[in-house]
């Protein structure tokens, strides 16, 4: 079985497929799928999704591109987050790449969460991109370690993983492992430890060879778990367990063990 740890089946791309999506997961062996809130506008929609479906669940939280927006406090993060459904903050971290100049804001946002995430006892979903100092001097000085979680589609150094997993964070692979020229993020997928390593699609974003420039969905995942154990020489098996159980704890989701196969 597996799990897709991060999608986004609220985007115009996914959301009038959803049979399809869920048809597509059921022939994959996808377990479940998490739908992470990227505005606090659009979270209404996330969450109707992980309500509707037994195998969705929702993250929430407002990602580090979008400016000048309704910005999240910790009290509504918190409130919002006491749902049963909801089982993350985020997405949430920093990104230079997309953006430029005075980023304080995406700082103090990013600081937010995590302060929010702490107090009420969920993982954290972070993407860092072109911001890796930055995203990991947060995480300390706010102690992102008591509340954990995950660095999501996860494209740095094998030191930034290394620097990550100390502060007890899961590290999570996306389509992009599956790219022949991503050689550097290969090595770092060889290297992960299987209790640390989560696998998700991102959705509609960055689908695995083979269906890469298509719109990506949560029942591909398994790509990933093939390319990650091509690369760790083990068994399909084996991978997806790991991941599954491991995706499974840090989000506390109420799955069985018997479906751990």
């Amino acid at each position: 079985m597996f799990i897709d740890s991060h999608c986004h089946l609220d985007f115009p791309e996914l959301a009038d497929r959803l049979p399809e999506i869920l048809a597509c997961m059921d022939t994959n062996r996808v377990l479940a799928a998490i739908c992470v809130s990227v505005t606090l506008d659009d979270f209404p929609k996330v969450l109707a999704l992980a309500e509707r479906e037994s195998c969705l669940y929702a993250s929430v939280g407002v990602h580090p591109d979008y400016p000048d927006i309704r910005e999240p406090d910790v009290g509504e993060l918190v409130a919002l987050a006491a749902h049963p459904r909801v089982v993350a903050i985020g997405e949430t971290g920093l990104d230079y790449y997309r953006l430029k100049g005075d980023l304080e804001w995406q700082r103090e946002r990013f600081r937010v969460h995590i302060r929010a995430a702490r107090e009420a006892g969920k993982p954290l979903i972070i993407h860092t991109r072109s911001a890796a100092e930055d995203t990991l001097r947060i995480m300390r000085e706010e102690r992102a370690d008591e509340a954990g979680g995950v660095m999501h589609c996860f494209t740095e150094s094998q030191s930034v993983a290394d620097a990550a997993m100390e502060l007890g964070f899961h590290i999570s692979f996306s389509g992009i492992v599956t790219f022949k020229n991503a050689h550097e993020l290969k090595s770092v997928a060889k290297q992960v430890p299987l209790d640390r390593l989560l696998i998700e699609t991102d959705s509609p974003y960055l689908a695995p060879v083979p269906f890469r420039g298509k719109t990506n969905q949560p029942g591909w995942v398994k790509h990933v778990a093939e390319e990650i154990a091509r690369l760790k020489e083990l068994p399909l098996e084996q991978v997806a367990n790991a991941a599954t159980v491991n995706t499974s704890r840090l989000f506390q989701l109420p799955l069985k063990a018997e479906t751990h196969e």
